[in-house]
């Protein structure tokens, strides 16, 4: 962010937390006093079995992933709403194709997309542009470690595991985070200030349905 010639305000807060929203924003307004673009990216959602997983894992992940990003937003809306801003919501093509196996995760993207679409509507009335994001397959550190447990139980290295996903996934190769990022970048951008209400799928056309 320096090299690019912006400045950085790191809070470490868990946005789990209903004070967090609070103390971002209020922090943000101290030293910056406007807030032009919302970009709600925090939030993992473990990929454990739909008989599996347990109430206080599902409410782990809604209340991070989900409710964090609502209350950053509700707590930033009058803000957003001066400067004529743009909000990002970031759900995953979870929500499109659910899974036995990716059941929470898909059920959490999917109300993600929901309440986006929600505050888009407002966002018409209050000059505030929302949309979402849904990311497919991304090779992160967090995707790598994912490999490291599954590739063993299914008698492959990692790297035949990494591998064989895109190929059996129907593309070409993982996602990069840079790919997420210039998407999320050109949402916020003045070119994009008409595309509002909107769920973009970016996952390198793993997802084979309209």
């Amino acid at each position: 962010m320096k090299s690019a010639g912006a400045e950085a305000l790191v809070c470490a807060l868990d946005l789990r937390e209903p004070q967090a929203a609070e103390a971002v924003v209020s922090e943000t307004l101290k030293r910056f006093d406007r807030i032009d673009a919302l970009l709600n990216i925090a939030g993992a959602v473990p990929p454990i079995d739909l008989f599996e997983m347990t109430d206080s894992q599902w409410d782990d992940g809604m209340a991070l992933k989900l409710h964090g990003a609502r209350r950053l937003t509700t707590r930033a809306w009058k803000e957003l709403e001066a400067s004529k801003g743009s909000v990002v919501f970031t759900s995953g093509s979870a929500a499109l194709n659910p899974k036995p196996e990716f059941a929470t995760v898909a059920a959490i993207n999917a109300a993600i997309n929901a309440l986006a679409k929600a505050f888009a509507e407002q966002g018409i009335k209050d000059g505030v542009q929302v949309n979402s994001v849904s990311p497919g397959a991304v090779m992160t550190a967090r995707r790598q470690s994912f490999f490291e447990r599954w590739a063993p139980a299914h008698n492959l290295t990692v790297e035949e595991a990494i591998q064989k996903f895109p190929e059996e996934a129907g593309m070409n190769r993982f996602g990069k985070p840079e790919d997420i990022a210039d998407l999320l970048g050109y949402l916020v951008s003045p070119a994009a200030k008409w595309l509002t209400g909107s769920s973009l799928r970016i996952d390198g056309g793993e997802i084979k349905t309209i």
